[in-house]
């Protein structure tokens, strides 16, 4: 039944392969199922900004995010020692040591909950964040349930990794894209201005260029003005007409 309810989930996580993919929606739906899949009565996902911030992401109750928050804010917790050492971490009865996490513990008792076992988000030496099940009752996870728990987290971290390379690989082509944009504009610029102020393209783009930064603009702005003949581009022509 684990491996049947758990091959579903690795199929959902196919669709991470997809443009439009929703990172939020899918982590929010993976602790979900994993409540299902783990027979765990809770499940929190937190994840790493560039900075090393751990941030909640999801949560499949209201007791479990007030946990992870309440853990992040202390900074004291098993979701941060695993992001943190990038190992599973493990507490099958949060009262057998209460001086490993103290407010943690207090706060997870208060909460209802009595046992932890967090999982990082990982791909090889890169950890992304971690993945925390809970439960009321003090319990061990069978050896078989946290194989396939620290699987499903390595997969999860896989789509993420994913999903944002996409989202960069758009940001480069957008950014590609308006780069050569800006260069026929800048192009057409130079010529127009040769033509106007009776100097060679070379000479013109060093006008261009000077009026850019004497006036804090981009090239690309100044350039756009020039061929929609704007007014106020009559003192680059002029400039551009003293060059010799």
């Amino acid at each position: 039944m684990l491996y049947r309810r758990t091959a579903q989930v690795f199929v959902e996580l196919a669709d991470t392969l997809v443009a439009g993919f929703d990172v939020i929606d899918f982590l929010q739906s993976l602790a979900e199922r994993a409540v299902e899949i783990f027979d765990v009565d809770a499940a929190g996902i937190v994840l790493a900004d560039p900075r090393g911030t751990l941030t909640l992401v999801a949560a499949s109750s209201e007791e479990v995010r007030l946990l992870e928050l309440f853990q992040l804010q202390e900074e004291e917790g098993p979701c941060l020692d695993c992001y943190r050492s990038g190992v599973a971490v493990t507490c099958a009865d949060l009262s057998a040591d209460p001086s490993q996490w103290p407010r943690f513990s207090a706060a997870a008792r208060e909460l209802g909950f009595s046992a932890v076992h967090a999982f990082p988000l990982r791909l090889r030496d890169q950890v992304l964040g971690a993945i925390g099940l809970f439960n009321a009752a003090p319990r061990e996870l069978p050896e078989d349930t946290t194989t396939v728990a620290q699987a499903l987290a390595d997969v999860a971290t896989i789509g993420i990794l994913n999903e944002r390379t996409l989202r960069e690989q758009q940001v480069v082509t957008e950014q590609l894209h308006f780069a050569l944009n800006s260069r026929v504009l800048l192009e057409q610029a130079k010529g127009m201005l040769a033509e106007r102020a009776q100097i060679d393209v070379g000479q013109a783009f060093t006008a261009l260029r000077k009026y850019a930064r004497d006036h804090n603009r981009t090239l690309s702005s100044v350039a756009r003005e020039l061929i929609d003949n704007r007014t106020g581009m009559t003192d680059l022509i002029a400039a551009a007409k003293l060059i010799t």
